[in-house]
């Protein structure tokens, strides 16, 4: 459309250069810049908005609103993150409307006879994607929900129809929840950015699946990770940069145990953002890595940090002001800023509380960040540290026993309100209530993730299933948590070794009368449990024993009870773990 000036709405132009206008009712921020024209549309949408049943809906909006843009010579590209969805063009003033225009149309009419398409294409390229050092951190920090789906595998694709993404699009894809940054002057004529009207969306609360922080998992071997959660601030964000000088000092240039050793500070929602610290080592120097990383952040939580160090990280930060072109260099985040709406100071209010911060300011964020760390650790753990362990689930269901074909020591427990595996080094229980995501195989299987992220893979292959183990999953499991998937290659369905399979068949099992003997010992604890309490009532009641209790009657009665229930109650506590 032509921009009418009669209708056209209200710019203001702040102090630092940034002029704040609409366009079809969508918030935009313009900045003059020589050379092309870059602009980029923000939707306030991303992975943490999905469950881990309809995972990748929003990347398979984003692709599906730029495959009508083909191959041409346009620099364009989308990306789909945690709490936000980009779409970005550099090219003329022509370009830029007849994409912007496009990426709203296909919003608009998304092309689902695509669908089945832009699904394999989202397949693919999540296969190629690589893995950086924090991999993993926001799964044990968050659990299968919220901020924690970033660490999954797209698990919704193969349930999302033609009507979720049209729906997905028409609620969250809306004129409200977005912004448009642009570089220059004057919007330009022919600009379309119409929309469905919605309502802006606030950033997904963050769910937790830590029993208590600090905490620390074991993880890849490559190294150390760290992640805390802290407040938006001028002080956190010079805080990570201090860390990562004195990680890089102590771990690479002193102690030689690293390679990269290093920080970063990133926003995560309104009013919350990540520090991510990382180390690598070689196997022979992972220990006295993780020693010197701890002894690294024990020393900054004591408050010994040196003013050296924020003197120079502050003049890093102040320099980035003195950027060419600043007001259309800081558009992007000051446009990411408007659509969490998270304050964003002027310029000088931005120096002024660079300027502010003091080494007291740093020692009080170092605390805040060990109160809150997670850590990744290759090896044994840092419980000497004082960190917690973020373990599986503490838990087990009392419920029919399905031992592996394998080995007797595995079992699955199956319950009306849950699932649960047991080995012997560890338990798992996902309840059914708390299911975050239920695959269905046609095969049989069942693939189970519960909220806080530990999940049981249950393959009728390897276990002695029976008839209608089915049922209890099947009902307890909300619907909104299941995603059916197709048949499995029979190359990828699991199956046991034969050999294993025949030498626990050939072992000694529990005879017949051993087996017809322990339910002789349970009838007889049930009988002999009513008796002791005909006896004792009989001997404490006046009426029946005027003589008064025969003490020596009740204690044999009582004994001979406990020397029966002993061994049943020791089978049925082994039964319940699995063991039995």
């Amino acid at each position: 459309m032509d921009i009418d000036t009669t209708t056209a709405p209200t710019a203001t132009t702040d102090a630092d250069g940034v002029t704040t206008t609409t366009v079809n009712g969508v918030r935009t921020l313009l900045a003059p810049r020589s050379g092309p024209v870059t602009a980029g549309l923000l939707f306030r949408v991303g992975r943490a908005d999905e469950t881990l049943a309809t995972s990748g809906i929003t990347h398979l909006v984003e692709h599906l609103a730029l495959h009508r843009h083909g191959m041409g010579d346009l620099h364009y590209n989308g990306a789909t993150a945690a709490a936000y969805t980009l779409f970005t063009v550099t090219g003329t003033t022509a370009d830029v409307v007849e994409y912007l225009n496009g990426v709203c149309a296909a919003l608009r009419d998304l092309p689902v006879d695509r669908l089945e398409t832009e699904k394999e294409i989202l397949r693919t390229e999540a296969a190629g994607r690589g893995r950086g050092p924090g991999h993993g951190m926001d799964l044990w920090r968050y659990g299968a929900r919220s901020y924690g789906l970033v660490d999954y595998a797209e698990t919704g694709l193969p349930a999302i129809t033609a009507d979720d993404v049209r729906d997905w699009a028409r609620t969250r894809f809306t004129t409200e929840n977005a912004v448009l940054w642009m570089t220059g002057d004057t919007l330009p004529e022919g600009l379309d950015l119409t929309l469905p009207a919605g309502a802006w969306l606030p950033a997904p609360e963050p769910t937790s699946a830590l029993p208590a922080t600090p905490a620390h998992f074991q993880g890849d071997a490559g190294g150390v990770v760290l992640t805390s959660v802290l407040p938006r601030s001028t002080a956190a964000r010079l805080f990570a940069e201090v860390l990562g000088k004195e990680l890089f000092r102590e771990l690479r240039q002193t102690g030689g145990y690293s390679y990269t050793a290093a920080a970063e500070y990133h926003p995560r929602d309104t009013d919350h953002a990540t520090v991510t610290a990382y180390a690598d080592a070689l196997p022979a120097k992972q220990d006295a890595l993780v020693g010197a990383f701890v002894d690294v952040l024990a020393k900054l939580r004591a408050g010994r940090i040196e003013q050296a160090d924020l003197d120079s990280v502050r003049a890093s930060a102040l320099a980035q002001f003195d950027t060419p072109e600043l007001a259309a260099a800081m558009l992007p985040g000051t446009a990411m800023d408007l659509l969490m709406r998270h304050h964003r100071p002027a310029v000088a209010g931005a120096r002024a509380e660079i300027e502010a911060v003091t080494v007291e300011d740093l020692h009080r964020v170092a605390r805040e960040l060990w109160a809150d760390a997670l850590m990744q650790v290759p090896g044994r753990g840092v419980d000497w540290a004082g960190l917690t362990a973020a373990a599986a689930s503490p838990e087990i269901v009392s419920g029919r026993r399905y031992s592996a074909l394998e080995d007797g020591k595995v079992a699955l427990l199956v319950a009306k309100d849950g699932i649960s595996l047991v080995t012997p080094n560890e338990q798992i229980t996902v309840r059914y209530a708390d299911c975050a995501l239920m695959q269905v195989f046609p095969d049989g299987a069942r693939h189970l993730v519960g909220n806080d992220g530990f999940g049981i893979a249950v393959e009728p292959t390897l276990y002695r299933l029976t008839l209608g183990w089915l049922a209890p999953l099947d009902a307890g499991v909300p619907p909104a948590s299941v995603v059916r998937m197709p048949p499995r290659d029979p190359a990828r369905i699991p199956r046991p070794n034969p050999s294993n399979v025949q030498r626990r068949t050939a072992r000694p099992h529990r005879s017949g009368a051993v087996t017809a003997w322990i339910w002789v010992l349970g009838t007889l604890t049930v009988l002999l449990t009513v008796a002791t309490g005909v006896v004792v009532f009989a001997e404490t009641n006046p009426a029946l024993s005027p003589e008064g209790p025969d003490w020596a009657a009740v204690f044999f009665s009582g004994l001979l009870t406990a020397t029966c229930a002993y061994p049943w109650i020791e089978y049925l506590r082994k039964r319940r773990r699995g063991e039995g």
